[in-house]
């Protein structure tokens, strides 16, 4: 989870709500420091600290609970209102036939960015090209090339050409049955005139529906004067701020930028292709705080499951049948929907912090070799787990490069996961409810 630190300064500030006898002024005082702290540590404006932790303690002394909403609840709930403001309006970049221009200054993740939002609209189900219009730096063009070729969409580029704007024509007419044309530009290490021009030029050619604006979050703060010189010279429509995973100036760059009113779309995560969020500041803050963001998670769900697949699991399990083979689908689709800890971070009352303890590297490595060692077994093992003992453990050990011992634990893991499905399915109530919450009114009938 980004931003961990202040995530984890903030929820315990919630936890000092949920735990005192009452909300009264000194609390409320007390909070509003604790609040200041976390975030200037987070390397946000000074200015704006104050700004919000004067609004939290106005509003937490002066306005009254709603109906049914307890004084604790009613403070928590000001505290998330605020930090969401600090961060702009939301906006989402539409799934739909455009251009995207990507710019900004030398080393901020442009190029690997172009191929992350590449992944985003193509897992959407949308046919993405990829422009390489970095002519200065040398790696560039092999780079976005060898990540097109990974996410499986369309590159054009040419090698050795210096004049950017014609490497854009010519790829606008070779992609041109793409949905989604992705340009990547040069950067520089100041906006200087020729990068200004370079970026007008191809623009002129182009013309872009979105001009997008790449920030490393290590810049904290100065975030905010890049975002505003960018728009000043080449009127940006969206930004994007990657590094979110390794900086403890991540909450400046957000802040900075919202401030200038352009709006952030997405946020940088980590190295991999998938590690790119959009950028939704009400889920943001309730991830950071630990209130989970079930939306996202939902989405991810039906972005990455087949639902077909997730029914026919769902059908066997409510009529009773659990075997290895139900339980390797689970894991099947549990692995699709992206890291463990990202999954965790969506679920309420699970923190990033939450997830370190739990250890999420190492259960997601022990995942993956329960569904290897599944791969060893035969279809009457995985249709009749009881029949696994002796030769059999010690047959699919060595088919798995594992451990007998490895075995066993899948084994045990299976039983117990056996236990807590047949313990669902004796509750009538929970299990009626929970499928109505998820939409399967078409399995009732199976009662």
């Amino acid at each position: 989870m980004v931003l961990e630190n202040l995530g984890q300064s903030l929820r315990d500030v919630l936890k000092k709500i949920v735990n005192a006898s009452n909300i009264d002024e000194k609390l409320v005082k007390e909070i509003t420091k604790d609040i200041q702290r976390a975030l200037l540590q987070a390397d946000v404006n000074v200015k704006l600290v104050l700004e919000i932790t004067k609004e939290v303690e106005r509003r937490a002394l002066t306005e009254k609970p709603p109906a049914g909403k307890s004084s604790r609840e009613h403070v928590i709930r000001i505290i998330n209102d605020e930090l969401v403001k600090i961060l702009g309006e939301p906006k989402t970049l539409p799934v739909q036939k455009q251009v995207i221009m990507m710019v900004g200054l030398y080393g901020q993740g442009k190029t690997t960015t172009s191929g992350k939002l590449g992944r985003y609209f193509h897992k959407k189900g949308m046919k993405v090209g990829l422009i390489a219009g970095d002519v200065y730096r040398p790696a560039a063009y092999d780079q976005l090339k060898q990540i097109a070729d990974k996410v499986g969409i369309h590159f054009f580029g040419i090698p050795g050409e210096t004049n950017a704007s014609k490497i854009v024509a010519e790829g606008m007419k070779a992609l041109a049955n793409q949905d989604i044309i992705i340009v990547d530009t040069s950067g520089r290490h100041a906006l200087e005139a020729d990068l200004i021009q370079e970026i007008k030029d191809i623009a002129n050619v182009a013309k872009p529906t979105e001009r997008i604006l790449v920030l490393d979050a290590s810049v904290g703060q100065q975030a905010g004067p890049q975002a505003q010189a960018f728009h000043d010279a080449v009127g940006i429509t969206s930004v994007i701020i990657t590094k979110m995973d390794g900086t403890a100036k991540g909450g400046g760059a957000l802040s900075a930028v919202a401030r200038t009113k352009a709006p952030i779309v997405f946020i940088g995560v980590g190295e991999h292709l998938e590690d790119l969020d959009p950028f939704i500041p009400s889920r943001f803050i309730s991830r950071m705080l630990g209130m989970g963001d079930l939306q996202s998670l939902m989405e991810t769900a039906k972005e990455n499951i087949s639902e077909d697949a997730a029914e026919e699991v769902t059908k066997k399990i409510m009529s009773g049948k659990f075997t290895l083979r139900e339980m390797y689908d689970q894991m099947e689709m549990l692995s699709n929907m992206g890291p463990l800890k990202k999954l965790m971070g969506m679920l309420p009352g699970m923190p990033g912090g939450m997830t370190d303890k739990i250890n999420v590297e190492e259960s997601q490595a022990r995942l993956a070799k329960y569904r290897i060692i599944m791969d060893s077994m035969t279809d009457e093992e995985m249709e009749e787990p009881r029949l696994i003992k002796g030769n059999r453990i010690n047959r699919i050990a060595i088919g798995s490069g594992t451990d007998p011992k490895d075995v066993r634990e899948l084994l045990h893991q299976y039983n117990n996961s056996k236990k807590a499905v047949k313990g669902f399915m004796g509750n009538r109530k929970l299990r009626k409810q929970l499928m109505k919450q998820a939409g399967a009114g078409g399995l009732e009938g199976m009662e």
